[in-house]
């Protein structure tokens, strides 16, 4: 994750996840139902070592896994990643904000306006993300954020025993 400065707006602060961001109330998020209700780690169980693990998995790539910290008393209030390949110019960003607390208060949208703008300010020609069809909150920061719907994938993934669609949006440098 060299290269990345860390990021910062009156919301959120963005930097590089280090091993000591895996704390309990990390691994409650990841473990959380309701935080996990539209993502596909709702299948595992997280711990201490799978968080490691995958952090480890960042280690020498290009790709970005961020701690998501409030801004005004730093503390975390969840991750993001942007896994990019560089020889297409392309970036694809995933979100979590696991404090509940904070759900509703802007902090995801902010948190994805400063790196997808950080991205596309550096050598990043398309971002593209994706989500549950029913996972409005998403859906809002990705069009706020100036990204178009690219593409659904019908009846694709079965959640709460039935299917879903999932969107895939795409914003692209200008």
């Amino acid at each position: 994750m060299s290269g990345f400065p860390g990021l910062r707006d009156e919301k959120v602060a963005l930097r590089p996840f280090t091993a000591d961001d895996i704390t309990p109330a990390y691994l409650g998020w990841l473990n959380d139902p309701e935080t996990t209700r539209f993502s596909n780690q709702r299948f595992r169980t997280h711990s201490e070592a799978s968080a490691a693990d995958y952090l480890a998995g960042f280690d020498g790539s290009p790709n970005l896994f961020l701690s998501i910290r409030d801004a005004a008393d730093d503390t975390a209030i969840g991750t993001m990643s942007a896994y990019r390949a560089a020889h297409h110019g392309l970036a694809d960003i995933g979100i979590m904000v696991g404090e509940r607390s904070r759900w509703g208060g802007g902090y995801g949208q902010s948190a994805w306006n400063l790196l997808s703008e950080w991205l596309l300010a550096n050598g990043t020609r398309k971002l593209t993300g994706g989500t549950l069809a029913a996972n409005l909150g998403m859906v809002r920061i990705f069009e706020r954020s100036g990204m178009h719907l690219e593409a659904t994938r019908k009846d694709h993934e079965i959640v709460e025993g039935a299917p879903m669609d999932i969107l895939l949006y795409a914003r692209f440098a200008a």
